[in-house]
């Protein structure tokens, strides 16, 4: 039989990305969809409208993560083996405005699945962020590393892994996850600063525009592909005993340098064209984190390196410059 498995945040960057790879393991995917006012399934549309796996191998429900009901009822209905955890609000600034539904959304919500699914043989990932570190003092951080949340965000996933662990001791569950420092993709929203640099440096390169404002280029940060992530994801799953492992590239470029290689990448220098807007400066910072991935290489031969910074700028702005040229 085929394995089956739930995507939560099926329509966003990671949760698209596995549900393509689960396919491609030949499992039978389940997708959660919520109401969006301006349509939210872009980055699935491709699979959507393949007739040869939509409703096939691939099917969409609707629901959402903070209604109890719709959750229990799936999952009952689905009897899904794997369950992958890609929905939350994971945006740092965003956290700030909206702390209540963040924290809601981060931490309560993965309580609720976990108490659904307690008492059943499903296996369950969950994604935590590295901005759990914080203000941490080590230079490489590991699973070892004390967490100190500097945002609200932080503080939603830290609960989540404290959680998954608390629930693994009590109710000998299979609850599994990473912790993964940044990952980027042509999949991420504008809101992100990498794409905010992708879509500014492109515009530039077009005549569309002649400025590209940003906020603190200092702030160094460890870099991944989203595609990878995922892979590595379904590996932590399927591991016999379920564990937490930190995730990354142990490599930490700064917003600048990121910025330098895109404007590069076009034979333009980034001088001319970028300018700094105090307004968009994050109320609270981190430390420069930077991932020790010493325990994944150990158990399941992680590949820390796969896809370096300047090979994800050049699909990042491929894709972008493809984007333009096709309107």
């Amino acid at each position: 039989m085929k394995k089956k498995a739930l995507v939560l945040g099926s329509t966003g960057q990671d949760g698209s990305y596995l549900i393509e790879f689960l396919l491609k393991k030949k499992y039978q995917v389940h997708g959660l969809i919520r109401k969006s006012a301006t349509g939210n399934t872009k980055n699935i549309n491709h699979l959507i409208n393949d007739n040869k796996i939509i409703n096939k191998q691939l099917f969409l429900h609707r629901g959402d993560l903070l209604d109890t009901g719709s959750l229990e009822k799936l999952i009952s209905t689905i009897k899904p083996s794997e369950i992958y955890n890609f929905a939350d609000q994971d945006h740092v600034s965003w956290s700030f405005s909206i702390p209540s539904y963040s924290l809601k959304v981060t931490a309560l919500s993965v309580i609720e699945i976990l108490e659904i699914i307690k008492n059943k043989k499903i296996k369950y990932f969950q994604p935590i962020s590295s901005n759990i570190f914080g203000l941490a003092k080590e230079k490489r951080q590991n699973e070892k590393t004390e967490l100190n949340p500097n945002s609200v965000y932080a503080l939603g996933k830290s609960t989540a892994l404290h959680a998954c662990k608390m629930y693994n001791r009590i109710y000998k569950m299979h609850n599994c996850g990473a912790i993964f420092y940044n990952h980027e993709s042509p999949r991420r929203t504008k809101e992100y600063v990498t794409q905010k640099i992708v879509h500014g440096v492109c515009d530039i390169y077009n005549n569309k525009s002649k400025t590209l404002y940003l906020g603190d280029l200092s702030a160094k940060i460890d870099w991944g592909y989203a595609k990878d992530y995922v892979e590595t994801a379904w590996k932590i799953m399927q591991l016999k005993k379920a564990d937490f492992f930190v995730i990354g590239t142990g490599n930490n470029f700064s917003v600048k340098d990121f910025v330098k290689k895109c404007f590069n990448y076009v034979n333009l220098d980034y001088k001319k064209y970028v300018k700094i807007n105090k307004k968009l400066l994050r109320p609270s910072k981190t430390s420069f984190l930077k991932a020790d991935t010493k325990k994944a290489l150990k158990y399941f031969n992680y590949n820390r390196n796969k896809t370096s910074l300047d090979r994800l700028i050049k699909i990042m702005m491929d894709a972008q410059l493809k984007k333009i040229n096709e309107k």
